[in-house]
């Protein structure tokens, strides 16, 4: 009777500490108002920020992020359908940190900001999970941005020179192109030893689907990723997307590998963070985006770095992308963003409705990397290009006023207006490092003087083929990087031999 006595005994008092341990563990609240997209919680005094909630509905289990930490109750954005939940519904918090599968099974797949496939090509194993939310490398860690990307787009690698590492703004208004730049940058880094991902925040499913398509088409999808949140995509989506784009790149920084990552676009990102916000009741300050509106995008940025040889060497380069109204710079979020990225390529309306595409300003274009995010052949070529290209703009803008210039100006003239002509580019068409150089070369050193302005394209394509079949002056630039006098040699040769076909263009 003793033994059976002390059994009991020893299984309840088993049982009791294990229900004691599972209550420990799980922190458990209540919906108190539901709307939106939006959940105010009671209960989970212990929740962290970006833990992942459980909303226990009477049909399904919805996942929410907790986003604002109050005294009393906390406030979550839901990512899932919000009209399941109602008021009352328990609320479960995991002790978990939202994250997203990463990993190389990711490449060449269309996903959504919690990384499930959207592509219809079947289930993704993830080779791991990162939390969403990450504290930028530390300066110890970092190192110079000295590699270049090269984007393939003439104006930007000559003037406005990107690095590996760096963060460049890609701003102005819309439908000038500014999507196309980062494409044809993606397109561009074929064979290059470049992962991509381009993260699409608040545009057209059709939009994206084209984007799609072109990448595939110009074999891009085989090391690109796609993180879409549409147009029609909930505010808390919109919100999380780019943190689960640089997740993503995050992985392969790890691995030591360079990473290109699109943020198209950060305008649309801080809308729906304002939406979310104002949900939660947060003050609104400068044209009703919240104080720390800045914050939400330089912890995202300051995420793109060049780490040194001691951690992986890795880099993540981010091009955001800034929608601006009729040009206006000073705007409260491109205003912010300037701030936090390593310069800007600013694209003008009235270049590209003339006809200047890519529509690159010159003169409020800039690169704080500089020259040093350029190999040497093309430094030495692309020294005086930004400076003779906003000369000329500011030049054109005095000699329509008058027609009596001294010989120096006309010669400047003359000369810009061949190089915008060279700085003309088709979009999907990027063009390799060594072309642009040899180009570059033609122009700076007068092989284009005597070629009428309206057939420099006609000269520019015809110096690329010929260029093609004697491929020796190509290859020695690409594999040298700089201008020797071997080089040198080659090029001039190569070039005066290719004007002496092609005497019926010149004048």
């Amino acid at each position: 009777m003793s033994t059976t006595k002390d059994f009991i005994v020893a299984q309840l008092k088993e049982e009791i500490s294990g229900f004691k341990a599972e209550i420990s563990e799980k922190s458990v609240g209540k919906v108190l108002k539901v709307s939106d997209g939006i959940a105010l919680v009671s209960g989970l005094a212990e929740a962290m920020m970006s833990e992942i909630l459980i909303f226990k509905t009477e049909t399904v289990e919805v996942t929410g992020v907790a986003l604002n930490l109050e005294e009393n109750q906390v406030g979550a954005i839901i990512l899932g359908d919000y009209t399941a939940i109602k008021e009352g519904d328990e609320v479960i918090a995991t002790k978990r940190i939202l994250e997203v599968p990463v990993g190389e099974n990711m490449i060449g797949r269309v996903v959504n900001p919690l990384g499930e496939p959207m592509d219809g090509k079947g289930k993704i194993e993830a080779a791991k999970f990162y939390p969403i939310e990450k504290i930028a490398p530390g300066v110890i860690t970092r190192t110079g941005v000295k590699e270049p990307v090269q984007t393939g787009i003439k104006a930007i690698d000559a003037m406005i020179p990107i690095g590996r590492g760096q963060r460049e703004l890609i701003i102005g208004d819309r439908q000038l192109g500014k999507t196309a730049l980062a494409i044809d940058t993606i397109i561009n880094q074929k064979g290059q030893n470049m992962k991509c991902i381009y993260v699409a925040i608040g545009q057209k499913e059709s939009k994206v689907a084209n984007l799609v398509t072109k990448l595939t088409e110009a074999g891009a999808m085989n090391y690109t990723t796609v993180v879409l949140a549409g147009a029609s995509t909930s505010a808390s989506l919109l919100y999380i997307a780019p943190y689960a784009g640089c997740a993503m790149a995050e992985y392969f920084l790890d691995k030591g590998e360079d990473v290109l990552i699109i943020y198209d676009d950060l305008s649309k990102h801080a809308v729906s963070y304002r939406e979310i916000s104002l949900l939660l009741r947060r003050p609104p300050g400068r044209e009703a985006y919240p104080g720390d509106v800045f914050y939400l995008h330089s912890r995202l940025l300051e995420r793109a770095c060049k780490l040194n040889k001691d951690f992986g060497g890795g880099s993540i380069t981010a091009l955001p992308i800034i929608e601006t109204q009729a040009g206006d710079l000073s705007a409260y979020i491109p205003t912010n963003v300037i701030s936090i990225t390593d310069g800007q390529i600013f694209l003008e309306p009235d270049l590209f409705y003339k006809g200047n595409r890519p529509a690159v300003n010159a003169g409020l274009s800039v690169s704080r990397v500089g020259s040093s995010a350029q190999i040497k052949a093309m430094k030495k070529v692309a020294g005086k290009m930004r400076l003779e290209a906003a000369q000329y703009r500011e030049l054109a803008a005095f000699a329509q006023f008058g027609s009596d210039l001294d010989a120096d100006t006309r010669k400047k003239l003359e000369r810009g207006k061949r190089l915008y002509e060279i700085f003309k580019q088709d979009q999907y068409q990027p063009l390799s490092v060594a072309k642009q150089v040899a180009v570059y070369y033609a122009l700076i050193n007068g092989f284009m003087d005597n070629v009428p302005v309206e057939k420099i394209k006609e000269f520019e394509a015809g110096l690329y083929k010929y260029a093609d079949l004697n491929d020796a002056v190509l290859k020695a630039i690409e594999t040298k990087k700089e201008i020797d006098a071997e080089v040198e040699t080659s090029l001039k040769k190569l070039i005066e031999d290719y004007k002496a076909t092609v005497d019926y263009l010149i004048k």
